[in-house]
């Protein structure tokens, strides 16, 4: 680190000078990133997305769907009503270029009293489905007779984008403020508070704009747009908490040169490992083929670069020019030597009873985590979407009119090595729908059979041999069938979102078949995002704990404390998911009920065992400083959390700040996200730091540095044979 540090502090001008043209450079960038965001990442390659595909291709279901729900207002009529109604949906067909339009009639359910709902829908989406959808809202504000709202995938996508943009600039209104106060309470000078903040934010701007160059070769989440903010501002304002408390320590005996390179010898090290940490966290959801991880993962491990190398570059050389003025501006007198002998009073107290403190968070961890075992998970959908919103609104009218939530869809598609209405192929078939009818599960199933009222192939054979009736079949057999494909619905009797409708078709996608069956329907979608995570999930966990525990292992030449940290962060991160499940899905402390977000285990454990082994980086780091000079693992323990509690809390309070901010947004999972980082980051700084570290340094003694005493104890035997 001597030749980087020297390398560093020389070319401090020209890098802040390359740092200003990348501000700039990327700023622009940034501001265009909400513009190419959309979707909620939920997607993935597979047999859902290619039948989907195949429903479009072959058999004219539309790619894009709006629904426009209809009230009718008091004195109308009935009749009037539906003349209203099917006059509104052709001329939104006529203004939008759709393709086609169904229109609401009691003959087809599709109203019920004072409700109807209808359909516009789009072949493509083009890029101007936004405009498409703003010439349809100018019918809908100058209709008289009813009420109009616009729901739908397109339009609940559009407006879960501009939530996200509204929850961060409202997470960025509390938790910037509250940072600026906590960093003035730990610096007491405004120079030194700010600098920090402004690290964080050019930190967030020019990730934003090197991500924005992501878009033409991977779908992005509007998730991405809070994701990396939080991730961000707190990991960049920790970075630079703990290198500008480092290098005000040096300068106070040190020239600005001098206290420098030191600061980066130390605490760059140190941010260097915790950086890399992070990085890996994030880097383990990369096995997950699902959009959302893999947009997390590159967009937080791009993040975490960027902080890593602007914590290393442009940090130093704002330090190296500022010097001894980063103590301009004070206005609280912050008292060292006094913070430093409450902690070390504080650690003392616990190394003198170390199993006690052992046992004791131990039992609230234990404790905390019981609930996890009543953790329901699920996919965000539109309930995800403030109740504000009117395509919100709209979409649960819609859901608890219209739609029956104890049934669920799903879409089969044969395909046959020849023409399906050959005499082969079509006996398969009807083969396969018999077999379906015979499943316990299914309710209903709607194929070219119930469409034509036939029991068998050879009566269909006998009737599209018949050139009249073949006419007026037409129709029928061309929604069912088209050259080598036919396709079949099966409604089953169970929720959407239920284990059994999954099961039902894992279990069909594996039964043997003379087709190639390809299968659909929210159930599919469902059972491959789940699957895809739990079969692939081990895989990034191995590789975060192997990878942590061997970069720790480097970094602290310690066989015992990299194992340590490991153990005791999965037993803070699964303490924190029960607290979550305590308060979002049993509803405490005032929170609407709400499953816990499929994502969250995932992200929160990818973000958080990187970002608490920060802490544990900075600690450790400082307690190995002394121990090589004392030889005294209490001594050692003692000095090193009295040196950086005050600092490592100031550092874990704003990651609370920031993220915890965004508690109050209004999105679900990007709430149950932000408390849960805060929550882990709270229970690490607490009964983590201040409990289990000193009461295990202290129970271990000598052991903490088995790996490291070895090497030392060697080299000392040689020195003093030499000698």
């Amino acid at each position: 680190m001597n030749k980087v540090a020297n390398a560093l502090y020389a070319s401090r001008k020209i890098l802040l000078i390359l740092w200003i043209i990348l501000i700039v450079g990327f700023g622009f960038y940034a501001a265009k990133l909400p513009s190419v965001l959309g979707g909620n990442g939920f997607e993935m390659k597979g047999m859902y997305k290619d039948t989907e595909q195949l429903l479009v291709d072959k058999f004219d279901v539309s790619e894009a769907q709006v629904i426009v729900l209809f009230l009718k207002k008091d004195g109308v009529s009935d009749s009037k009503f539906q003349q209203t109604i099917a006059q509104y949906m052709q001329k939104a067909k006529d203004k939008s270029d759709a393709s086609k339009v169904d229109i609401p009639t009691a003959s087809n359910k599709m109203i019920k009293g004072s409700t109807a709902y209808g359909i516009i829908h789009f072949n493509h989406d083009d890029g101007t489905m936004d405009k498409r959808v703003e010439k349809i809202r100018t019918l809908s504000a100058e209709e008289k007779e009813v009420s109009v709202k616009l729901t739908g995938g397109p339009i609940i996508e559009k407006d879960m984008n501009t939530a996200s943009q509204a929850d961060l600039a409202k997470a960025e209104a509390i938790g910037i403020p509250v940072a600026l106060v906590v960093l003035l309470l730990a610096f007491g000078g405004v120079v030194a508070a700010a600098i920090p903040l402004m690290i964080g934010i050019v930190t967030v701007v020019t990730t934003m704009g090197v991500v924005y160059f992501f878009h033409p070769y991977t779908e992005l989440s509007i998730f991405i747009l809070n994701v990396i903010p939080m991730i961000g501002l707190a990991l960049s304002i920790d970075f630079a908490l703990l290198f500008i408390n480092r290098f005000k320590e040096e300068i106070q005996t040190k020239s600005v040169e001098q206290a420098i390179k030191i600061t980066i010898q130390t605490a760059g090290r140190s941010v260097i490992f915790s950086g890399l940490c992070v990085f890996i966290g994030l880097a383990g959801m990369l096995f997950i083929q699902v959009d959302i991880f893999q947009n997390v993962a590159l967009g937080g491990m791009a993040v975490v670069f960027i902080a890593v190398f602007s914590a290393l570059t442009l940090l130093p050389s704002i330090l190296a020019i500022l010097g001894t003025r980063i103590n301009r501006l004070r206005i609280l007198k912050v008292s060292e030597q006094g913070g430093q002998s409450r902690w070390r009073s504080f650690a003392t107290f616990v190394m003198k009873k170390p199993v006690t403190m052992t046992i004791v968070s131990l039992i609230i961890l234990l404790v905390a985590l019981i609930p996890v075992r009543d953790m329901h998970l699920e996919i965000p959908s539109s309930e995800a979407l403030p109740t504000k919103y009117e395509s919100r609104q709209a979409f649960d009218t819609y859901n608890d009119t219209f739609i029956n939530k104890n049934t669920a869809d799903v879409y089969f598609v044969l395909e046959a090595k020849q023409d399906m209405l050959n005499e082969k192929p079509l006996t398969n078939a009807f083969t396969f729908i018999k077999q379906l009818k015979e499943d316990s599960l299914v309710k209903q199933v709607d194929s070219i059979s119930t469409a034509l009222n036939v029991k068998s192939s050879d009566q269909l054979q006998a009737m599209l041999e018949n050139p009249q009736i073949s006419a007026q079949t037409k129709p029928a057999v061309d929604s069912f069938i088209n050259g080598h494909y036919m396709l079949i619905k099966a409604t089953l009797d169970t929720d959407q979102n239920s284990d059994q409708a999954k099961d039902f078709v894992r279990k069909w996608k594996d039964k043997r078949s003379p087709f190639t069956v390809h299968i659909g329907g929210y159930p599919k979608f469902e059972q491959e995002i789940f699957d895809e995570i739990y079969e692939k999930a081990p895989y990034g966990l191995a590789l975060v704990l192997f990878s942590t525990y061997v970069i720790l292992m480097i970094a602290f030449r310690s066989v015992l404390i990299p194992l340590k940290a490991i153990i005791m962060n999965i037993l803070s991160l699964t303490a924190t998911f029960g607290l979550l499940v305590w308060l979002f899905q049993n509803g405490h402390l005032g929170l609407t009920e709400s499953n816990i977000a499929l994502v969250l285990p995932v992200f929160v454990f990818g973000l958080v065992f990187g970002l608490s082994m920060d802490y544990e980086v900075f600690l450790i780091s400082r307690i190995h400083e002394v121990y090589h000079q004392t030889r005294d693992n209490n001594v050692a323990t003692v000095e090193g959390l009295a040196s950086t509690s005050k600092i490592i809390t100031s550092a874990a309070l704003i990651m609370i700040v920031i993220t915890g901010a965004f508690a109050f947004t209004d999105v679900t999972p990007v709430k149950q996200m932000g408390v849960g980082i805060a929550l882990a980051i709270f229970i690490d700084a607490t009964i983590v730091r201040m409990l289990l570290v000193p009461s295990l340094m202290k129970l271990l003694g000598d052991a903490n540095w088995w790996f490291f005493t070895k090497k030392r104890d060697k080299s000392s035997s040689n020195e003093q044979l030499k000698s």
